[in-house]
């Protein structure tokens, strides 16, 4: 054999225990069984090199890194206990490592498991990639849309839109997901977003946010209770505060001085009912205030902009079909909405006695 197929020989073994072993080659992401992303890493674990993971097994794993327990993972995955246990020993049997120390206060990474955290957050963009590009090419008007919003905004103003758009497009799931937390667009939890924006530059590049109305609020106080008030000898009134949240300055300019102590709550369904109920006084957004009947803006008192309302959607998210139509259903309804978002709506008026 001459020296030069010899050599050729060599070169070709060599690039096959490259690929073996992930030298100097970095391995493609790849599809495992039933459309689970895996991957080969070109990167060695400590003494441990990564092959072909399930997805799966590795999403329960992270799930358990991040909540800090098999119990939050559980919870966060909407699977039981012993679901996460068993993919999490499959994915330690795979590496030939312990991944956590199980200690009596929750599970505790290892060192290995510290590396592979990173390792399966890469594989976890590249799923949420991968599901993003495929959903941005469904141009179908049936499925799944998943919408999130603040309790306030859902239960005092999009409600009644959100059904009239269910009635328009009867073949597409809504789920509603109304919380005051924030939904992690970029990771899919949710496909459009309503949200109170302060900085537009906190936004992630990837998202889509379409600008929507000025949001402001206001000092509301019960009819009721301003009619008491009113009618007997000037004294102050409570303030009713919302879990830890303080008095904002700008509330502190009606004519009704503000007595100790306040009451406080933690959901803003019994925030509005302390409110109704006569305990004191609170700010609100305007369009609750405005549009209850029962209570009144306090005399001297004045509104304060609380930034805008963006309607939010991941890059390729936005391009399925039914995410565009909620986008521009909820874009016209949030134009008709700026002069009640500004508190320059009419309030309505009181029940008749």
């Amino acid at each position: 054999m001459s020296a030069d197929r010899r050599r050729s020989g060599d070169s070709r073994r060599l690039a096959r225990r490259d690929a073996r072993t992930g030298s100097k080659r970095r391995r493609p992401v790849a599809l495992t069984q039933g459309a689970k992303v895996g991957c080969i890493f070109g990167t060695r674990i400590g003494d441990i090199e990564a092959v072909m993971f399930d997805w799966d097994d590795v999403r329960h794993f992270l799930a358990a890194a991040r909540g800090g327990s098999v119990r939050a993972a559980a919870a966060q995955l909407g699977v039981n206990h012993s679901t996460v246990l068993r993919r999490i020993a499959q994915l330690e049997d795979r590496l030939g490592a312990s991944l956590f120390e199980r200690l009596p206060s929750g599970y505790r990474l290892t060192d290995t498991g510290d590396e592979v955290v990173a390792l399966a957050e890469q594989m976890e963009a590249a799923s949420n990639r991968l599901e993003s590009r495929v959903l941005g090419r469904d141009q179908g008007v049936r499925g799944l849309l998943r919408v999130t919003m603040a309790p306030t905004l859902a239960s005092h103003l999009f409600m009644p839109d959100l059904a009239e758009f269910a009635r328009k497009y009867p073949e597409i799931e809504i789920d509603i997901h109304s919380s005051d937390d924030p939904v992690n667009l970029t990771n899919r939890q949710a496909d459009v977003a309503l949200r109170v924006v302060y900085d537009r530059s906190s936004l992630p590049l990837n998202l889509h946010a379409l600008k929507g109305p000025a949001l402001f609020g206001g000092v509301y106080i019960s009819r009721a209770l301003l009619d008491d008030w009113k009618s007997g000898e000037p004294r102050p009134v409570r303030w009713i505060l919302k879990e830890f949240d303080g008095i904002p300055d700008w509330a502190r300019a009606g004519d009704i001085p503000i007595a100790d102590p306040p009451v406080r709550t933690v959901e803003a369904g019994a925030h509005l009912a302390a409110l109704h109920e006569r305990m004191g006084m609170t700010t609100l957004p305007c369009f609750v205030g405005d549009t209850d009947s029962r209570l009144a803006r306090v005399p001297g008192s004045r509104l304060n902009e609380h930034d805008t309302l963006w309607l939010l959607t991941q890059g390729e998210t936005r391009k399925t079909r039914r995410v565009r139509l909620l986008i521009e259903f909820m874009s016209r309804k949030l134009s008709g909405y700026a002069p009640l978002l500004a508190g320059l709506a009419e309030p309505r008026a009181a029940p008749a006695r």
